[in-house]
Parts: structure tokens; sequence; C-alpha cells
């Protein structure tokens, strides 16, 4: 795939990832800062923490190689505008919707051809237990109820779930964090023991249309990703990955997502 050259399927949803261990590699992690804008690379440098400035770059080189699959511009060339809560897109607008998220060893990004609004969010399966210690700031009294339904068993996969939607939604909204996590609901659809989310609930004071949202979660290289977007863009999702960040993106197999709530055909 080349600069300038369309995705196929391109009214799918694209997931771009990244690994920032890749950039251990001098040439690799140069390679990336070129692509930076002079913000951009000043914000960089100022990670003080080694890890922290992978995953920043592997982010941010990703988005704008990503990005330059979709128009004729140089990853070097995209400039963005924030909303009021920090939210980026491209300036000028082309079309497009993205959304980055990274996490230790991932770095992803979503982008939508359609205009519609994206918001992803990626954790490692192994802060399952972490997230379990500040559950009952973030989730919803009837999320805890239903959580604490299910077998033990189930719990940390419900505790990655929760927390990896919520942040996605609030992502895909654009208000960051002004939005109280508590009273977004992520919920099994009656059953409380059932281990599957079926539904989002969120007060319409809060989101006029909380039905214009679809979303889903998958499992990639030892993390769970959450996707929420607006129900129109929900349908294939296409995955690529680019080693190292800057690198031609290939595509990786992945089985189809089921988006959720179920919506008639």
């Amino acid at each position: 795939m080349q600069p300038g050259n369309s995705c196929p399927n391109p009214g799918a949803l694209h997931l771009w990832c990244a690994y920032p261990g890749d950039l251990l590699d001098e040439e690799a992690s140069r390679a990336c800062a070129s692509l930076l804008s002079g913000d951009e690379r000043a914000r960089w440098q100022r990670f003080r923490v080694d890890r922290a400035r992978r995953e920043y770059l592997a982010a941010h080189a990703l988005l704008r190689n990503a990005l330059s699959h979709y128009r004729a511009l140089a990853p070097q060339g995209w400039r963005f505008k924030v909303n009021a809560h920090g939210k980026p897109a491209p300036d000028p607008d082309e079309g497009l919707r993205f959304n980055l998220s990274h996490s230790g060893g991932l770095a992803v990004c979503l982008i939508s051809e359609t205009g519609a609004q994206v918001g992803v969010d990626v954790e490692p399966l192994a802060r399952a237990n972490q997230i379990a210690a500040v559950a009952h700031r973030v989730f919803s009294p009837r999320e805890q109820m239903q959580l604490d339904a299910l077998p033990p068993s189930d719990r940390p996969n419900r505790h990655l779930d929760l927390w990896t939607l919520k942040e996605a939604y609030v992502k895909a909204r654009g208000l960051g964090f002004s939005l109280p996590l508590d009273q977004v609901s992520f919920l099994s659809d009656g059953r409380d023991r059932s281990p599957h989310l079926q539904r989002l609930e969120v007060d319409t004071a809060l989101d006029p249309d909380p039905d214009r949202w679809s979303f889903t979660t998958l499992d990639h290289a030892g993390f769970r990703i959450a996707l929420v977007v607006e129900s129109a863009a929900a349908g294939l999702l296409d995955v690529w990955q680019a080693r190292p960040p800057a690198a031609p993106a290939i595509a990786v197999a992945i089985p189809p997502v089921a988006w959720l709530p179920e919506r008639p055909h």
C-alpha cells in the first residue's frame, strides 16, 4: 500500500496497529520522528520515561502513516486542529475521522472514511485485576450489580470490557472526561449473569441520541481493544499493522466482528 492509494473496502472501518517495542531500533525511531510536526516532536522529547516516549512516537507516526493511505498527502504534511476537549481532526477537513489509543506494547488508530465519529481504547489483558481496584469510581450502579452477579471467573473479562468501552465512548463523543463515566452503562440485556454485554444505556440529558452508537471488542496481541462508532459506520472492520510504525502496512486476518446492539436488517 502506498500513500494516496485507498485501502481496500473503502466503506469499511480500518483499525491500524503499531508496536512501540519496534522503536527500540534507533533507525526506526528516527524514521518515525521525521514524520512529526515541530509541536509533536517537542512534546515527544518532553517525555522523561522511555516507554512513554516510544508509545507517543509509535501512535503519532502510525496516525500520519495511516492517513496518507486515504489521501494524496505525505505523512509529514498532515495538520490537525483540536476541539475544546482536545479531540483532534485533520485540518483542513478531509472527511476522515480517527481516534488514537496506546497502552504498553500496542498503539492503535481507528479511521472512518464516512465522516462518522469513532472512538477506540486499548488495554493489556493483564490489567484486568488493576481495573477492579478502581471500578467503584467509574462503573455505574447497574454495571456493578451485573458484575457482582457474574461468577468470579468471568469478572476480569467484564472489567476490561467495561473500562475500555467507556473510554472509547467518551472519546467518540469528543467530550473527554467532562462526561461522568459512572452515568454511562454498558449492560447485558435482561440476564445479569450473562457474560456478554449487549447494549449501551445513557441518560438523554448526557446524550440526546444514545441509540446512534454501536460497539464491539476484540483481542489482539495480548490486548483488549474496544471500538465505539456511530452506527452508520458499523460494518466491515479491516485491521492493518505497520512494523515499525512508519513502514508499509500489511493486513491482519481477524474473525468478523459482531457489532452491538443487534439491529434489524
